[in-house]
């Protein structure tokens, strides 16, 4: 459950990336906290410093007087780690999940207690979920933690409530999390399960491109609800597999975020997939977004993650078929269709 924040002082807070979510999050805290942004395209964060607002991702979405921006790593890293461990300040990684190994490599040689993460999905070339990643650069003495949950940039930043999970093995860091980012029309909510919220938030993802392509082809609202609980099944099986709590995935970062993932406009996930239906190529489609949209290479990765644990997931299989295979929208919905129910699990 979430816990009162009324009383918590101002907090130092670095986010490390300064895309949509990055900055809406930044945006969000620095109305009650001290936040430094850092973003590696020193002329990006130089513009935003000037116009007072991200243009290229949240345009509108002005920065209040509790945010700073630096192309500086440095600088960014002293915000929070100059500040006594007593103060709680909050470092908080928000890097797309290909950026986060490299982001990690600059942390290391810095003395660092902790790091929170805001990406969802699996690293493309080792298929590991993001706290594996953390501990494979960073070793088991830095704490880490999951920040996730049924989110978008753009309602995030312009104050409209939400609400979130944590996931960290560390009851302090949870603690930390919840205290300083609970709070406005935030509520943050607190579990160990790291591989469920971390599975739940990846895996979404790819639902959601099925989901847009079905309703690219117009298969109705019923086609809708039965790829959004068959999806959720298919989340469960391999999050269960890899040591993840059943309950997690009827939770925020399951079905919550998988809801909104498949069903909202704002979705770019869900855009690939209406975009397919249509026809375009995935190049187009990803180049008209302008933004990462983590299903596609999460749909390589779990496609073959399933393939090693022996999970059926044939959703994800017939999305990937689309993406990587050759495969058209149509072949995809006959390929589910021909299933046979009685061969599937419940």
């Amino acid at each position: 459950m979430p816990t009162s924040t009324h009383n918590v002082a101002k907090r130092k807070i670095t986010i490390l990336g300064a895309g949509a979510w990055g900055s809406a999050v930044a945006i969000a805290l620095a109305a009650r906290h001290e936040v430094l942004m850092w973003g590696r395209n020193g002329g990006a964060m130089e513009a935003m410093g000037a116009q007072g607002e991200n243009r290229a991702y949240l345009p509108g979405c002005a920065f209040p007087p509790g945010l700073r921006v630096t192309a500086d790593f440095d600088a960014a890293l002293a915000h929070v780690l100059g500040t006594p461990e007593i103060e709680a300040p909050l470092l908080i990684a928000a890097c797309p999940v290909a950026g986060l190994r490299p982001l990690l490599l600059q942390l290391k040689p810095h003395a660092i207690s902790h790091i929170v993460w805001l990406c969802k999905g699996f690293e493309g070339d080792t298929g590991l979920l993001p706290h594996q990643v953390v501990s494979d650069v960073l070793g088991a003495g830095v704490a880490g933690a999951a920040l996730s949950g049924p989110s978008f940039a753009q309602e995030v930043a312009r104050g409209l409530p939400c609400a979130l999970t944590v996931a960290s093995r560390s009851e302090m860091l949870r603690e930390r999390v919840v205290s300083t980012v609970h709070g406005g029309n935030i509520r943050v909510y607190s579990c160990d399960d790291l591989v469920g919220v971390e599975v739940g938030g990846a895996v979404k993802n790819v639902l959601a491109i099925a989901t847009g392509v079905a309703d690219g082809l117009g298969l109705g609202l019923n086609a809708r609800a039965a790829l959004i609980t068959r999806g959720l099944a298919e989340i469960t099986r391999l999050g269960m597999a890899l040591g993840g709590v059943a309950g997690t995935f009827m939770g925020l970062t399951g079905m919550g975020d998988l809801i909104l993932t498949c069903t909202g406009d704002l979705s770019r996930n869900r855009r690939v997939g209406l975009g397919l239906a249509q026809g375009k190529a995935l190049a187009t489609i990803v180049a008209e977004l302008g933004h990462v949209a983590e299903g596609v290479p999460c749909a390589k990765a779990v496609r073959a993650l399933a393939v090693k644990l022996g999970v059926d997931m044939p959703i994800t299989n017939a999305v990937a078929g689309v993406l990587f295979d050759g495969g058209t929208p149509q072949a995809m919905l006959a390929q589910l269709l021909a299933r046979d129910p009685r061969d599937e699990l419940t």
